[in-house]
């Protein structure tokens, strides 16, 4: 059995180390691109949302590579994501491929069932050997997740341009190659050092942008033109409103291990949607709320075409903007998106709330 899956920012580092230390044979496919864009888009419906479109190119080029299991994750809900799995298997075969696709559902109180699919991807490994795996592969998350917000601090404010993305790459191959829990903590460790050695300025008067939206789109690099990136070289402070870590504790732990922050954010956004939407609709208007309650300085809203969650939620926007007085700016993408326009959209938003908050900052100062 070859494993394989869809990219999803680094998601692919826990899930090799997770599949491996299972004794699974993995095949990770190549990161998207524009030929992975290509082929999806190719075999996709036409009116099928953009992830739906860059996962299925990742899974034939590794079924190209000689993979022949798939492992997709479901999903509840209005979202058209719990569809495409089944809308992938169906174009495969038709394609012609000879494969085997395991889809893990939402446990939603069926926990076992779950740890059942494991074990019938893992050739009946234990529960213990599951959980160990599954452990490592948790740490190597919350690792993750911890390295990407250092990242997109430290990245607005280096000296030495270019500085913290060498140190990012050098981290997630530390990451990776880790194959136990001590050479993670060595790993960590290593990161530290690297990370601490970056000269920065001082974060004085620092612009901060908070990014919403459809999780794919804002996790995947690819399809959203590495905005974190880009943000960070114009000087501005990013946080993102979800990652990795989030994920896995909403769609596959058990609901006593799940966190209480969505009922929080369901609160937060409840004068606007009342109700779930689907997807993380009701999710992006309660982290506008948030991120302005907390002064920053704008937010991004990302969704891909046709995604109807963020569709909702992009409904309500503008009454939310005004209301909390917080610059918001949306991207809708899709396979025709140009990095060109995004980045001159992107300058322009950065030039009105770098202004907006010195007009702000010389009225206090004033006594306006």
């Amino acid at each position: 059995m070859k494993v394989t899956f869809p990219h999803m920012g680094n998601l692919y580092i826990p899930l090799r180390t997770f599949f491996e230390n299972l004794g699974a044979e993995v095949v990770v496919p190549p990161l998207s691109s524009k030929r992975t864009l290509e082929i999806g888009c190719k075999y996709s419906p036409e009116f099928a949302c953009l992830p739906l479109k860059v996962t299925l190119g990742n899974f034939i080029e590794a079924l190209e590579m000689g993979a022949d299991t798939i492992v997709m994750a479901g999903g509840v809900g209005p979202c058209r994501f719990g569809y495409y799995a089944e809308v992938q298997r169906e174009i495969l075969k038709d394609l012609g491929y000879d494969f085997d696709m395991i889809v893990l559902e939402p446990p939603q109180g069926h926990f076992w069932d779950l740890i059942k699919k494991f074990k019938y991807i893992t050739n009946k490994k234990s529960f213990k050997e599951i959980y160990l795996a599954g452990k490592l592969a948790w740490k190597k998350i919350i690792l993750l997740d911890r390295l990407e917000k250092m990242v997109n601090r430290i990245r607005a404010v280096e000296l030495e341009k270019g500085k913290t993305d060498k140190a990012y790459k050098k981290a997630l191959n530390l990451i990776s190659n880790a194959r136990d829990e001590q050479e993670l903590a060595f790993a960590r460790q290593q990161i530290a050092k690297e990370i601490s050695s970056i000269k920065k300025a001082k974060e004085r008067n620092l612009l901060k942008v908070g990014l919403v939206g459809e999780i794919y789109t804002l996790l995947e690099p690819f399809v959203n033109f590495n905005i974190e990136k880009q943000l960070g070289e114009l000087g501005v402070l990013v946080e993102r409103s979800i990652y990795i870590s989030q994920w896995v504790r909403e769609n596959l732990l058990p609901s006593f291990m799940k966190s209480k922050e969505p009922e929080v954010l369901a609160k937060l956004a409840e004068p606007y949607i009342p109700c779930f939407v689907g997807g993380h609709g009701r999710e992006s208007v309660a982290q506008i709320v948030s991120y302005a309650k907390q002064g920053f300085d704008g937010v991004i809203h990302l969704l891909p075409l046709t995604c109807m969650p963020e569709i909702v939620a992009k409904s309500v926007l503008p009454m939310v903007s005004k209301i909390h007085s917080i610059p918001v700016m949306t991207f809708v993408l899709d396979e025709h998106s140009a990095e060109t326009g995004l980045r001159t959209r992107l300058e322009a938003f950065v030039d009105l709330i770098r202004e907006r908050k010195e007009e702000k900052e010389f009225g206090v100062l004033s006594g306006d």
